[in-house]
C-alpha cells in the first residue's frame, strides 16, 4: 500500500504543467531523434543538458529520461520503412520490419512496434517502482569499500559484454578515469594535470567532452558514411494489426518484457542484448522459424518490446545503488549531480519527489508516445526526406550554443572540437567511446570510496577482501578478467 500511496504522491508531482510539458517535449524530442539516424540520445542529451540548468531538477531530469525512452519507440520507424536502425537497438527490427514492408504491411509492423513498446515499458515502470525501493534497502549497508567495488564491477561489466574487443574497451575506460582525475584533488585540493591551465582547474566539463564525442564526432561519422536513402513507399493507413497479428504476437510481447527488464539491469549494452536475445528465444520457439528474416511479426514485435523495457531496467542500478549501468544512464548521472543530487542507496528517501515524480513521467510518457506513434507516422515519414546536411548543420549550431552558453568559456569549445575529432578518430579505430564516458563520470566515485576505505583502514588495502560484499565483487572482477584472457588465448590458438 506503501508503493501505491507513493505513485499518487508522484502523479501529484507530475501534475504540474510545466513538468508535465517538459515530459512532452522529452518524448517528442526522443521519438524524432530515434526517427533520424543521427546522433542518438546520448548526444541530444548531452546537447540539451545546459537547456536545463535553468529548470528544477524534478523537470530537467523528466525531460531527459523521455528523451532516453522516448528514442527507442522512435527507432523502429527506420527500421521498417528504410531499413536503417534509427537506434542501435532497432537493429533487430529491420529483419523482419523492413520485409513487412515490402510486403504491403509496414501499418501492422509500425502497429505492433508501437504497442508493443508501450506494453513493455508500461509493465517495466511497474518492476522499476517496485523493485527499486527494496534493493535501495538492501544497499543501504553498503560503505566505501562496497561501492568502489561496486563501481569497478559495473565497469568491468561494460567493458566485458559491450561492442567490439573488450581490451579496447579497457583502454577507453583507463582513458575515461584518467581525464576524470584533472583538476582540484578532492580531498587535499590541490592541482592535478592541469598544465596551468585555469579551464582544467576545475576539471574537464562532463558536458564539453560528451557533446563532442557523441555529438560532433557522430556526425562526422554519418557525414562520412551519408548516401541518399529513399523512404519505402508503402500504404500506412491500415496501421492497427489484425485479430491474427495479435494472436502472434502476444507471447513475444509478454516474454519481450521479461527479457528487456532483467536483461536491461545487467551492466552493459542492455538495450541491445535484449533485442538480440528476444529475436533469438521468438526464432526457436517458433513453429515456422525458416520464416524468420522474411516477414513474420513476432520479429517485430519481441524486440520492439524488449527494447523499450531494457530501457526501463537500466533504471533500477541507478536510482537504487547510484550506479549507471551504461554511458546514457551515466549522462543522466551526470544530470543528477550537476542539479546538486547523488544518486546512492539513500535517493529515494533524501529526494522522494523526485523518484516518484519520474515513476509517474514514465507512465504518462509511455501513454504520449502511444498517441504521438500512431497518429504521426506521416509526419516521421517526411521529416525523413529532410536533407541530412540541414540537420547536422543545425545540430552542429546547437553543439556549440549549448557548450560555450555554459560558462561563457570560449576554451570549453575547443575542448569539444578536439573530443568530437578523437571521438570520430576513435569510430574509425572501432574503439567504442561509451566505456570512455562511462569512467569519466564514475571515476571521482571511483577515487573517493577507495580513498575512503584507505582512510578507515589506514592505509591496509586488505579491506576491500576483509568485507564479504567487496571481496565477491572483486573476485567476480578477478574472474571476469581471466576469463577475458582466456578466451582471447584460444582464439589465437585456434587462429594459429
Amino acid at each position: 500500500m506503501d508503493t501505491i500511496h507513493f505513485l499518487f504522491f508522484g502523479f501529484g508531482t507530475l501534475f504540474s504543467p510545466t513538468i508535465l510539458f517538459a515530459c512532452f517535449i522529452g518524448v517528442l524530442i526522443g521519438t524524432l531523434v530515434g526517427v533520424l539516424p543521427g546522433i542518438g540520445p546520448l548526444g541530444t542529451m548531452a546537447i540539451l543538458l545546459p537547456v536545463t540548468f535553468a529548470m528544477d531538477p524534478t523537470t530537467a531530469i523528466v525531460m531527459l529520461a523521455g528523451i532516453f525512452y522516448g528514442a527507442q519507440y522512435g527507432g523502429s520507424t527506420t527500421s521498417i520503412l528504410v531499413n536503417i536502425p534509427g537506434e542501435a537497438s532497432s537493429i533487430v527490427t529491420c529483419m523482419d520490419g523492413y520485409q513487412m514492408a515490402r510486403k504491403g504491411r509496414a501499418g501492422p509492423a509500425l502497429g505492433i512496434a508501437a504497442i508493443g513498446s508501450f506494453i513493455g515499458g508500461t509493465l517495466s515502470v511497474i518492476g522499476l517502482m517496485f523493485l527499486t525501493p527494496p534493493l535501495a534497502k538492501l544497499a543501504i549497508g553498503f560503505a566505501a569499500p562496497e561501492i568502489f567495488a561496486l563501481v569497478v564491477f559495473g565497469l568491468m561489466m561494460v567493458c566485458s559484454i559491450g561492442s567490439g574487443s573488450t581490451l579496447k574497451a579497457l583502454i577507453m575506460a583507463t582513458l575515461g578515469i584518467f581525464v576524470s582525475l584533472i583538476g582540484r584533488e578532492p580531498m587535499q585540493g590541490f592541482a592535478r594535470f592541469t598544465f596551468g591551465s585555469f579551464t582544467f582547474s576545475d576539471g574537464v566539463g562532463l558536458i564539453p567532452v560528451a557533446v563532442g564525442m557523441f555529438g560532433i564526432g557522430e556526425l562526422l561519422t554519418n557525414i562520412e558514411a551519408m548516401a541518399k536513402q529513399e523512404v519505402f513507399k508503402t500504404d500506412l493507413r491500415h496501421l492497427f494489426p489484425s485479430l491474427r497479428d495479435w494472436y502472434d504476437s502476444r507471447w513475444p510481447i509478454i516474454r519481450g518484457t521479461l527479457l528487456g527488464f532483467f536483461i536491461g539491469i545487467i551492466p552493459g549494452p542492455g538495450m541491445i542484448v535484449s533485442t538480440f536475445f528476444s529475436y533469438w528465444t521468438e526464432k526457436h520457439l517458433s513453429r515456422h522459424p525458416e520464416k524468420f528474416g522474411t516477414g513474420v511479426i513476432e520479429g517485430v514485435a519481441g524486440p520492439e518490446t524488449a527494447n523499450n523495457a531494457a530501457a526501463t531496467g537500466a533504471m533500477v542500478p541507478l536510482f537504487a545503488l547510484g550506479v549507471p549501468p551504461n554511458p546514457v544512464m551515466a549522462m543522466l548521472l551526470g544530470a543528477f549531480i550537476i542539479h546538486g543530487i547523488q544518486p546512492s542507496p539513500f535517493f529515494i528517501t533524501e529526494h522522494p519527489r523526485l523518484f516518484w515524480g519520474i515513476i509517474a513521467s514514465m507512465y504518462i510518457g509511455n501513454v504520449l508516445l502511444l498517441v504521438l506513434n500512431l497518429p504521426l507516422v506521416g509526419i516521421w515519414v517526411r521529416v525523413l526526406k529532410i536533407p541530412h546536411r540541414l540537420l547536422f548543420l543545425l545540430i552542429i549550431i546547437c553543439c556549440f550554443i549549448g557548450v560555450y552558453s555554459l560558462n561563457n568559456n570560449f576554451y570549453e569549445l575547443y575542448i569539444m572540437i578536439f573530443f568530437g575529432i578523437a571521438g570520430y578518430i576513435l569510430r574509425k579505430l572501432e574503439y567504442d567511446p561509451g566505456p570512455f564516458i562511462l569512467a569519466m563520470v564514475l571515476g571521482p566515485m571511483m577515487e573517493t570510496n577507495f580513498r575512503q576505505s584507505l582512510a578507515i583502514s589506514r592505509g591496509d588495502p586488505a579491506i576491500f577482501l576483509q568485507r564479504p560484499i567487496s571481496a565477491t565483487l572483486l573476485i567476480l572482477v578477478l574472474l571476469l578478467l581471466l576469463s577475458m584472457l582466456l578466451f582471447r588465448f584460444r582464439r589465437r590458438r585456434k587462429e594459429g
